[in-house]
């Protein structure tokens, strides 16, 4: 799957998307996130305040108990605000 990373998400990480094969374990949002904090001080960076990171599947907005499999595109940005 392609995984995006917006705004800081994307400064921390160091790259704005990747494509991941996480493993089957891995089955919602909130895993994903877990397993992505896990890949390295840049990741662990990033999701250091999992409950504040927004994500879309296939470009729909999502919560993080929201199922991954069969996912094209994963994106993972901060809240956000209106002005």
């Amino acid at each position: 799957m392609k995984v995006l990373y917006f705004a800081w998400v994307r400064e921390r990480v160091g790259k704005a998307e990747e494509a991941l094969d996480p493993p089957a374990a891995v089955a919602t949002v909130a895993d994903l996130i877990a397993w992505l904090s896990q890949r390295g001080d840049e990741y662990a960076h990033a999701f250091e305040k999992p409950k504040v990171i927004r994500a879309a599947i296939d470009r729909m907005h999502v919560k993080q108990d929201t199922m991954i499999a069969g996912a094209h595109e994963i994106a993972f940005f901060p809240p956000m605000t209106g002005g």
